[in-house]
C-alpha cells in the first residue's frame, strides 16, 4: 500500500518511506495554553489525527508525538492579567484543550510532552551548539547564529535577506544579526525560569519541540506537522538547531503543513471580530459536524469558515447516518473501502474521500438487499473511521442538542410521545395531533411505523 505525501521543503508529493517501518515517526506542534483554541488551531489536530489513523492502518507502531507548550510569555502575560499562578493558568487551559478536542473524535497522541517538563534536555542542546560553533552568550542571552548554517532557509524556500524582510523579528544589541534567534534569555521578578550554565532563565520557543523530538522520537523522524504559519520561523528554527546539533543530519524527512482559516475570505482577527474559539463553535454544532467540515476542503488549500460550512457538514452527516441506519446491524471486521482508501493515500485528498461515502451511502439506499445493505454499511463505517466520523449510532447523531439547552430533553419527549400514543389509542386523535405539533414547535421530527414511533431532532 503506497502513501503519497506533500513534502513542503522539496515542494513535491512523494512516496512515504518511513526510516523504520517498524516504527513509524511524527511530530506535529501542540498548543501554547493560555486561552481557549481557536478554529485554526483545530485544523491541524483533526488533519494529522487523519494521517495518524491511516499510517496506523498501514503499519504496525506508530508513534505520534503533539506537545504542549506550558512556557511562554503570552502565558506570563495571561496568568498576571488573571492574578493567578501560571501553573493554574495552563493546567486548566490544558485541561479545556482535551474536552474541546475530544468533542472532534481526535484519537490521543501517543505521547504528548510538556516544555517544562524537557529543561535539562534544552540546557544539554544549548551547550552542544555553543561547542559546535552555531551559538553564542550575550547579555545572558544564548543565541543561534543562522550564519553558522550554510543552507539555513532551505525549509521556506527563500533567502535569509527575504524571510526577514516579510516576518517581524526582534532587533537586540545581544544580537550578531537580525536574524539570529534566542534559545535562552534570562528570567527576573515572578517569571518562571531554571538555573543553567547562562544564569537563572528560561527557553526560547524555537528551542522546546528540537528537544522532546530527539528524546522521544530520536534524531531524525519521518513526518513532522504543522499550520503553514509555522513554516517560518518556527519550523525553519527547528530544523537549523536539531541538524547543527547532529551534523547536518537530516531532522525531519516530510515535512507537511495545513492552510490558513479564512472567515469571509479575511484572516482571522480578534480586532475585525472574525475570531471563533473552538468552544464556541461546539456551542453550536456537534464536533462531528465541525470535523467534517474542516476536513471538507483539501488540507494544504485554505479553507474559509462560515456558518453555512458548518450547515453543510451537518446536512452531509446527516444523509451518511440516515443511510447507516438503513444499513441496520452491520459487520465487525469489515474493511475500508478500496477507492476510498486510494483518497486518503493520494495526500490525504479528504474531498475525495468524502465522495466515496456518500456513493456507498448512496448504494446502500438503492439496494433492496438486507445482507447487501448490511455488507455496504459495514464498508461505509469502517471507511468513515479513518476519517474519525461516523462514530456514533444514528439514534445519537439525530438527538443531539447543544450544552445548555433549555429545550425538550430527551425523558420530556419521551413522555410526549407515550402520551400521544395513549391518546391515538383511546381515539383521542385532537391531543394526538396537538402533541405531534407541540414536538413539531420544538424541533422534534416523528417517525411513526410499523415498529413504533422514533424521533429526532431537525
Amino acid at each position: 500500500m503506497t502513501i503519497q505525501l506533500y513534502n513542503t521543503q522539496r515542494g513535491v508529493k512523494e512516496t512515504f518511506e518511513p526510516l523504520d517501518p517498524e516504527r513509524v515517526t511524527m511530530y506535529v506542534c501542540g498548543p501554547t495554553v493560555y486561552n481557549y483554541i481557536h478554529i485554526g488551531n483545530a485544523r491541524p489536530i483533526v488533519v494529522f489525527d487523519v494521517l495518524f489513523r491511516l499510517l496506523r492502518h498501514v503499519y504496525p507502531n506508530v508513534v505520534y508525538a503533539r506537545n504542549i507548550t506550558d512556557v511562554d510569555d503570552k502565558i506570563n502575560q495571561a496568568a498576571a492579567e488573571n492574578n493567578e499562578s501560571i501553573r493554574a493558568l495552563t493546567d486548566r487551559y490544558i485541561a479545556l484543550y482535551h474536552e474541546d478536542i475530544a468533542a472532534l473524535n481526535t484519537l490521543p497522541p501517543s505521547i504528548e510532552p510538556r516544555a517544562t517538563e524537557h529543561i535539562p534536555e534544552m540546557i544539554s542542546m544549548i551547550q552542544r551548539l555553543i561547542d559546535s560553533g552555531n551559538a553564542y552568550v550575550a547579555e545572558g542571552h544564548v543565541v543561534f547564529d543562522v550564519g553558522s548554517m550554510p543552507d539555513y532557509g532551505e525549509l521556506s524556500h527563500r533567502r535569509l535577506d527575504d524571510l526577514l524582510a516579510g516576518a517581524r523579528v526582534e532587533v537586540a544589541s545581544y544580537k550578531r544579526s537580525p536574524g539570529d534567534f534566542v534559545l535562552w534569555k534570562p528570567s527576573s521578578g515572578d517569571l518562571p525560569g531554571w538555573d543553567s550554565p547562562w544564569g537563572y532563565g528560561r527557553p526560547g520557543w524555537h528551542l522546546e519541540c528540537s528537544t522532546m523530538i530527539e528524546k522521544h522520537l530520536g534524531e531524525t523522524i519521518d513526518i513532522h506537522g504543522g499550520g503553514r504559519d509555522l513554516i517560518f520561523p518556527h519550523h525553519e528554527n527547528e530544523r537549523a538547531q536539531s541538524q547543527c546539533c547532529h551534523n547536518g543530519k537530516t531532522f525531519v524527512r516530510y515535512w507537511m503543513h495545513n492552510g490558513y482559516i479564512t472567515v469571509s475570505g479575511e484572516k482571522m482577527s480578534k480586532s475585525e471580530g472574525n475570531f471563533f474559539t473552538l468552544r464556541e463553535i461546539l456551542d453550536q454544532a456537534p464536533g462531528e459536524a465541525v470535523r467534517f467540515a474542516l476536513l471538507a476542503g483539501h488540507y494544504r488549500s485554505p479553507l474559509d469558515w462560515s456558518p453555512e460550512n458548518l450547515e453543510q457538514a451537518r446536512s452531509a452527516l446527516d444523509s451518511l447516518y440516515t443511510a447507516l441506519d438503513r444499513a441496520g446491524e452491520t459487520p465487525e471486521a469489515s474493511e475500508p473501502d478500496e477507492t476510498f482508501l486510494a483518497a486518503l493515500q493520494d495526500d490525504l485528498n479528504t474531498p475525495r474521500a468524502i465522495a466515496q461515502l456518500h456513493e456507498l451511502a448512496h448504494r446502500i439506499n438503492k439496494t433492496e438487499d438486507a445482507a447487501e445493505r448490511a455488507r455496504l454499511g459495514g464498508t461505509l463505517r469502517a471507511s468513515a473511521d479513518l476519517m474519525g466520523i461516523l462514530q456514533q449510532t444514528p439514534e445519537q447523531w439525530f438527538r443531539w442538542r447543544p450544552e445548555g439547552d433549555a429545550g425538550l430533553s430527551d425523558a420530556d419527549i419521551e413522555a410526549l410521545i407515550e402520551e400521544r400514543l395513549a391518546a391515538r389509542k383511546n381515539r383521542d386523535f385532537e391531543r394526538a395531533d396537538a402533541i405531534r405539533d407541540q414536538l413539531q414547535e420544538a424541533g422534534i421530527v416523528l417517525e411513526d411505523s410499523a415498529e413504533g414511533t422514533r424521533w429526532k431532532r431537525g
